[in-house]
């Protein structure tokens, strides 16, 4: 597979299509930005006036756009990419958009005999300058086996993780966590400032405890994703010690809802009798309100 078609050169498309030639691989690039565009060109790619013109002929057509109905868009609308692809061209879109949304593009494509690949990325723009993405794939084992040679320069960690639409699913379950600590941490950090402690001493007690080094680096691996609840810090702790968080909140007039929310969840806990388990029991809270077994 040498002859790529990409389709979304933005923030990350950009340096992920010109990784893409510098892996040696034949680029072809539609974006609604000419400026883009022809930023690729001066890379060695080629321009094309639409999706369908960036797929003619390609063996595999890259979309990386803003939301879902913009890769439905450009695969299956107008001069879409689907036009032009081939009887054996594969599709790996690499777009954060809703997994139903995956499902629905590789639905539409197997009517037409085309295979799929879903490949969301994580990290930042700048680790797509630098080929360093993780990249999460979804797909039939020898469709990611066949494109993993072109992941590999845009990434440098690329996991398989299951039949197609795996890879969105994944990724906005990291991005769910992800961006939900970063309110955790913002409220953290504001409630040291407006109580008058260092911000940069409040890092550093932070980052030698389970608050900085998170729970799936030490707490969940040690006790309950081992089947372990034995309490080494008690659900009734967890609960007491979040209410006087709150408290405290509170009298410096500080807003932390997301304080507010978890120690919900922890009460929850306790009606189920998990008072006096390990706080990582909180995973198995969680997962009898979701109906698991």
């Amino acid at each position: 597979m040498k002859k790529i078609g990409f389709i979304g050169t933005g923030v990350m498309g950009l340096p992920m299509a010109r990784n893409v030639i510098k892996g040696g691989f034949e680029v072809t690039a539609f974006d609604i930005n000419a400026d883009a565009l022809q930023t690729l060109r001066q890379d060695g790619g080629g321009v094309a006036d639409n999706a369908k013109g960036a797929a003619q002929d390609a063996d595999v057509v890259i979309t990386m756009l803003p939301n879902g109905d913009h890769v439905l868009n450009a695969v299956f609308g107008p001069n879409g990419a689907i036009e032009g692809m081939g009887p054996q061209t594969l599709l790996v879109d690499m777009s954060t958009i809703l997994p139903t949304v995956t499902d629905e593009i590789a639905s539409r494509l197997s009517e037409t005999g085309h295979r799929m690949v879903d490949a969301p990325v994580g990290r930042t723009s700048r680790h797509a300058e630098e080929g360093k993405l993780l990249i999460m794939a979804g797909g039939e084992t020898a469709d990611v086996e066949a494109v993993h040679p072109i992941l590999e320069c845009m990434g440098d960690t690329v996991i398989h993780c299951g039949p197609t639409g795996s890879g969105a699913r994944v990724k906005l379950i990291n991005n769910y966590m992800s961006i939900a600590c970063n309110v955790v941490t913002a409220e953290a950090l504001t409630l040291a400032e407006r109580s008058g402690v260092d911000r940069n001493l409040a890092i550093d007690v932070m980052m030698g405890t389970t608050a900085g080094q998170g729970h799936l680096a030490t707490t969940y691996p040690a006790k309950v994703l081992k089947g372990d609840v034995s309490p080494g810090f008690m659900v009734d702790l967890a609960h007491k010690d979040m209410g006087l968080a709150l408290d405290f909140a509170a009298a410096m007039k500080t807003p932390i809802p997301m304080g507010a929310a978890a120690r919900q969840v922890y009460a929850s806990a306790q009606v189920q009798g998990r008072g006096r388990d390990d706080w990582t029991a909180i995973l198995e809270t969680v997962r009898t309100l979701a109906g698991l077994k």
